[in-house]
């Protein structure tokens, strides 16, 4: 019967004996399968292992018995799909995969959410800093921008980037002495993302190999991630937060790729920042922020349009002043404040990536627990990407195969 870490513990493992919380209160019963949802339950509660029941596992479960449940799976699935055209052979793939997985983690015993659950909690201890009439996107950010100021590190790299004198010595030894920033990248090339043939150990190495420009815009994303803190945890799990942030980075870079598309590192990037409005939302409206998140699971619809019920607006609406302030590239700006609405973006196709990764890193989420439907998706984004719906089922081997990786680097 081995302690066994949660961070460690892969859903379809069985809690040997009862799961409690810090403070006494039963999380979990012995004997119960543990499933994604557990473990999110497990982390905002404090509880930090489990013992968990080291019987030999009857190994996975067969075609026949996957078969069985897919009718279920389906139908579990096809909720999250709602807002989306069924005949669209995109959608069609995505749903068919998504139930397939569904299936199998119901053969295997893991217990799904229920529809009438919820992620938002009980938040009236919690106060919104400014009363919704005068909430507007511009108000929210100079408030935040006034409070708290963004990671300096890749305004300096920038300048430095961006200087006759630049050379690659000088760029390595501004990363070197941030040392967050240096440890993230070297795990970030060490990654599946780049799958370098040996190990890379120094941020000279990462630079030559990954190059100058490429780890400018690599430290932008992870200096960004660094800025938010303070999120009320009832309102998101910030693990799963950046789980799907970096889902869609490596999903965009994916697409980037067999899209023929130059530079594809901006577009993990554009993937990674997609939702920072939103976080800023949560943030700055935490109670309000609930109000939308209940709305969407009420009413089944997606977040983005609860959050134009709630606030008039939603996340890319506040993304746009706050990146504007940061002086983000335009080009990365672009595809982060128009994912919901490629068309009206100055670069469409740019946006288009991160619109499609954006709907994929969602749909790759229902069988590990996401709560919400699926966001709206434009058919226009999918004939502006040029890939053949053939390179779908790849693509998303490939993300599979180095989704974990990828995301521990982060998270």
């Amino acid at each position: 019967m081995p302690r066994v870490p949660i961070d460690a513990i892969i859903p379809g493992m069985v809690a040997a004996a009862d799961v409690a919380t810090p403070d006494g209160r039963l999380a979990l019963p012995a004997g119960q399968v543990i499933g994604p949802r557990h473990l999110e339950s497990f982390r905002r509660l404090g509880v930090t292992d489990v013992d968990i029941d080291d019987a030999p596992a009857e190994g996975p479960p067969g075609q026949d018995e996957i078969n069985r449940h897919l009718e279920g799976a389906a139908a579990y699935a096809g909720d999250f799909f709602a807002f989306l055209d069924p005949d669209h052979p995109v959608v069609l793939a995505l749903f068919r995969h998504v139930a397939e997985a569904v299936a199998r983690d119901m053969a295997r015993g893991v217990a799904l959410p229920s529809l009438e659950e919820r992620r938002a909690v009980n938040v009236e201890h919690l106060a919104d800093v400014m009363p919704m009439e005068i909430a507007a996107p511009a108000r929210l950010v100079a408030h935040e921008t006034e409070l708290a100021s963004f990671p300096d590190i890749y305004f300096r790299l920038k300048e430095e980037m961006e200087s006759p004198k630049s050379s690659m010595s000088r760029i390595t030894a501004l990363i070197s002495r941030d040392v967050s920033l240096s440890a993230k990248l070297l795990r970030l090339a060490n990654s599946p993302l780049y799958s370098f043939s040996g190990a890379v150990e120094t941020i000279e190495r990462a630079v030559a190999l990954i190059g100058m420009d490429q780890i400018s815009t690599l430290a932008l994303g992870v200096t960004a991630i660094n800025y938010f803190k303070g999120i009320p945890p009832e309102l998101v799990d910030m693990r799963s937060f950046w789980r799907h942030a970096v889902s869609c980075g490596l999903f965009a870079k994916l697409l980037a790729n067999a899209a023929g598309v130059n530079n594809v590192e901006r577009f993990f990037v554009e993937g990674l920042l997609h939702d920072t409005g939103r976080l800023i939302l949560f943030k700055k409206m935490p109670y309000a922020s609930t109000d939308a998140l209940l709305y969407a699971r009420e009413n089944r619809v997606p977040v983005v349009e609860a959050e134009r019920v709630t606030f008039g607006y939603c996340h890319t609406d506040v993304s746009k002043p706050l990146l504007a302030h940061w002086r983000f590239p335009s080009g990365i700006s672009d595809g982060i404040n128009h994912h919901h609405d490629p068309d009206e973006a100055k670069t469409p196709r740019q946006a288009a990536i991160i619109h499609v990764a954006d709907l994929m890193a969602n749909a790759m989420e229902i069988a590990i627990g996401n709560l919400y439907v699926l966001p709206p998706f434009e058919a226009s984004a999918w004939e502006m990407l040029g890939i053949g719906l053939e390179r779908l089922p790849e693509i998303i081997a490939e993300f599979e195969q180095q989704a974990a990786k990828t995301i521990s680097a982060f998270v």
